[in-house]
C-alpha cells in the first residue's frame, strides 16, 4: 500500500471514527439530560397525598345503580365488557380487543427473542389504531368504544374479523380486518354508517417490546419512516430527534426497530397533516421505544381502506410489497447514501444465492468475502503495481531529496518530472484502493441490517447478528466501559490483529516519506482505535473484515511473489525514459501550480 493509498483509506476510515464517535457522544449526553429533567420535574411536581373518601355503603350503592341505568340506556357502543379476540395465520398471529377493535398483541410465529422466548412485536395497551367519529362535537374515539366481533372467512382462504359498533340514531362503524393465509400485511378497512363526513383525524401508537440481546443497540436503532405520495421518503432516528410535522401528504408511515418493523399505509389514498413522534428514553427496559403518530385520512363513501404491515425488517420480504417499505432496511445513508446501491444490486443477490443451498451463515461470509475478493482483485493488483513501481523508483528519489536537501517545493517538482519520464501515475495506488471503498462500507451497513443472520451459530458466536463477547463484567470501569462497553468480542480481536499484521507486512512493501513519521506509524495505531469502534458490532461484519484482511494478505503474498517482477518493472521504467514525454493534463496542471508557488517565494522580500 503507497502513500495516497493510505492517505485515502485514513481519511475514510477517521470519517467513519468520528461519525460513530460523534453518534456515541450525542447519545450519552441525550440520555444524562432526560435523567436530570425527569429528576427536575420529579422535584417540581411531588406526588399529591390521595383524599380521603367517606362515602357509606347506600351511597355507593345508590350511585352504581343510578350509573347502571345510565348505561343500560346508551347505545350498545358505550356500554360493553372487553374481550379478547385472535386472527392468525401461518406466520402471524393477532390479538384485539372489543374495545377499540385494534389489535393489542402481535405474535411473530417464526421468531423468538434472544432468551429464546415467543416473540412479540408488541403487547399490552400501549398499543392503539383509533379514529375520532363526527358524534357528540367529534369527541367519540373508536379507541372508547364497545364492538362486536364476528369472524369471517373469504372464499379464497383469508380469515377476518368483522367488528361493528352501534352508536345509536342510525349511526354505526364497522372495522373489517382481513389476514391473508401467509404474510404480514394486515388490511382494515373502516365503514361508517349515518355519520357523512369527507375526512378522518387518526392516532397510530405501537410500543416495541425489548427482543434482542442489547437494549440500546436496539434504541439506538430506533427510526421513524415516512414515504410521501410523490414517492420521495425520508426519516429521523430517535436518540436524536422526536416529532416531526410532515409538510407534505404521505402514502405511508413506518416505525423500525432493530430487526423488525411495522407500517400503516394509506391505500389508494394518503396521510395529511401527519405528525409522527417517539421516544426512546424510556426507564422500562422492556419497551425499546414508542412510536405516536396523528394524522387525517380522506373518507370516501363512508369508506378508509388501509394496510399495515407487522413482521421482520427482511428486505426481500418488505421489497415484495413495492411501496418503497424496504427503505427501512439500513443499507446506506447519509453521507454513504449511495453505498445502499451498491447492496442492492451486488450484495444482496450474492447472499441469496449462497443462502439457497448452503445453511451455514459462516460459511456463506467466507464464501461472499472470496466473491468480494476476486471481483476487486483487478484494483487490489494495480495498486500492488504502483507501489512496486515507487519501490524501484525509491534509490533515485532518495538521491533527489539527498541532492535538493529541504527545498521541498523543487523536490516536488523535480519528482513529477521523474514520474512523468518514467511513466508513473503518482495516483496509482490511490485511485485503485478509492474504488475498493464503496464495497467495504456497503458491508459496514450490510451485515448489521440483515436479519437472516439473527441467531445463527458460528464457532464460539451464538448470534451472528450480535457481538460475541469471550469476555464480559458487570459495572462500570471508567474510559474502558465508555469505549468498549461491558464485554471484549473475539473476532474483533481477531480483526484487529490481522489489521495489525497486514500493516506490519506491508512495511517493508511501502515506499516511507522520512519527512513525515506520522505516516509511519499511523498504520499500526489504526487497529487500535478499530477495535473500540467495532467491539460493540455483529459478529458477522468482524468476522467478515477478518476473513478480508486474511485473505489480502494471501492475495499480496502471491501478487508479489509469483506476478509482480520488479526487475521487468525497472526495466520497462529505463525503456519509458527514453520515450518523450506526454504529460497528462493533471500532472501539467500540477507542474504549473509548483511554478507558481515557486515564482511567488522568490518575489517575497527577504527579511534582513
Amino acid at each position: 500500500m503507497d502513500r495516497n493509498s493510505f492517505i485515502g483509506i485514513a481519511l475514510l476510515v477517521l470519517l467513519v471514527i468520528g461519525y460513530i464517535s460523534y453518534n456515541n457522544y450525542s447519545q450519552t449526553k441525550y440520555a444524562e439530560q432526560k435523567r436530570a429533567d425527569s429528576v427536575a420535574r420529579a422535584k417540581a411536581n411531588p406526588p399529591k397525598p390521595a383524599l380521603p373518601v367517606a362515602k357509606d355503603t347506600a351511597a355507593k350503592q345508590a350511585e352504581a345503580a343510578i350509573n347502571d341505568s345510565i348505561r343500560a340506556s346508551m347505545p350498545p357502543a358505550y356500554n360493553g365488557q372487553e374481550q379478547s379476540v385472535m386472527l392468525e395465520n401461518n406466520d402471524i398471529s393477532l390479538s384485539f380487543n372489543t374495545k377499540g377493535a385494534h389489535p393489542q398483541a402481535a405474535l411473530l410465529k417464526k421468531y423468538k427473542t434472544y432468551e429464546k422466548q415467543p416473540l412479540y412485536f408488541f403487547n399490552g395497551k400501549g398499543n392503539e389504531l383509533s379514529a375520532m367519529l363526527p358524534v357528540n362535537n367529534g369527541t367519540t374515539s373508536t379507541a372508547d368504544l364497545y364492538f362486536v366481533a364476528t369472524p369471517t372467512n373469504a372464499a379464497n382462504g383469508d380469515k377476518a374479523l368483522d367488528f361493528s359498533a352501534d352508536l345509536g340514531n342510525g349511526k354505526a362503524v364497522h372495522i373489517i380486518y382481513t389476514l391473508p393465509t401467509d404474510g404480514y400485511m394486515l388490511h382494515c378497512d373502516m365503514k361508517l354508517t349515518g355519520m357523512p363526513v369527507n375526512s378522518l383525524n387518526m392516532t397510530w401508537q405501537t410500543s416495541a417490546l425489548h427482543t434482542e440481546k442489547d437494549v440500546t443497540v436496539e434504541r439506538n436503532n430506533a427510526q421513524l419512516y415516512y414515504n410521501f405520495t410523490n414517492k420521495e421518503h425520508d426519516y429521523f432516528s430517535l436518540i436524536r430527534k422526536e416529532k416531526e410535522a410532515l409538510d407534505k401528504s404521505a402514502q405511508w408511515l413506518g416505525f423500525r426497530v432493530q430487526y423488525f418493523s411495522t407500517a400503516l399505509i394509506a391505500d389508494n389514498n394518503s396521510f395529511n397533516n401527519a405528525t409522527v413522534s417517539g421516544n426512546s428514553k424510556l426507564a422500562d427496559s422492556g419497551i425499546v421505544a414508542i412510536s405516536k403518530n396523528t394524522f387525517e385520512v380522506p373518507v370516501k363513501d363512508g369508506n378508509v381502506s388501509l394496510r399495515w404491515f407487522i413482521g421482520p425488517n427482511h428486505y426481500k420480504t418488505l421489497k415484495s410489497y413495492d411501496l418503497g417499505l424496504d427503505e427501512m432496511v439500513p443499507l446506506g445513508y447519509g453521507v454513504m447514501f449511495f453505498v445502499k446501491y451498491v447492496n442492492k444490486w451486488i450484495i444482496i443477490p450474492v447472499f441469496n444465492v449462497l443462502s439457497g443451498f448452503i445453511s451455514n451463515y459462516g460459511i456463506i461470509i467466507i464464501l461472499l468475502t472470496v466473491f468480494i475478493r476476486l471481483i476487486l482483485s483487478f484494483f487490489t493488483y494495480k495498486s500492488y503495481l504502483s507501489a512496486a513501481k515507487m519501490r524501484v523508483l525509491k534509490p533515485e528519489l532518495d538521491e533527489l531529496r539527498a541532492k535538493l536537501g529541504d527545498d521541498q517545493q523543487k523536490f516536488g517538482m523535480e519528482q513529477m518530472k521523474l514520474y512523468r519520464s518514467a511513466g508513473v501515475n503518482p495516483l496509482g495506488g490511490c485511485l485503485p484502493t478509492l474504488f475498493q471503498l464503496p464495497i467495504l462500507f456497503a458491508m459496514y451497513y450490510f451485515f448489521p441490517s440483515s436479519i437472516e443472520l439473527r441467531q445463527q451459530k458460528f464457532l464460539w458466536a451464538s448470534d451472528l447478528s450480535t457481538y460475541d463477547n469471550v469476555i464480559s463484567w458487570s459495572g462500570n470501569i471508567p474510559f474502558v466501559t465508555s469505549v468498549l462497553g461491558n464485554h471484549i468480542s473475539l473476532f474483533t480481536i481477531l480483526f484487529t490483529a490481522s489489521s495489525l499484521f497486514l500493516a506490519l507486512y506491508n512495511r517493508n512493501m511501502t515506499v516511507q516519506d522520512p519527512n513525515n513519521p506520522l505516516m509511519k506509524w499511523m498504520p499500526y495505531v489504526f487497529p487500535f482505535l478499530l477495535f473500540g469502534v467495532f467491539n460493540k458490532m455483529a459478529a458477522a461484519l468482524t468476522f467478515y473484515y477478518f476473513c478480508s484482511n486474511m485473505i489480502s494478505i494471501a492475495q499480496q503474498f502471491v501478487i508479489q511473489k509469483y506476478i509482480i517482477n520488479e526487475k521487468a518493472i525497472h526495466a520497462q521504467i529505463q525503456e519509458n525514459k527514453n520515450k518523450p514525454a506526454t504529460p497528462s493534463k493533471w500532472a501539467a496542471r500540477l507542474e504549473e501550480m509548483q511554478k507558481a508557488q515557486q515564482e511567488r517565494a522568490k518575489q517575497v522580500p527577504r527579511k534582513k
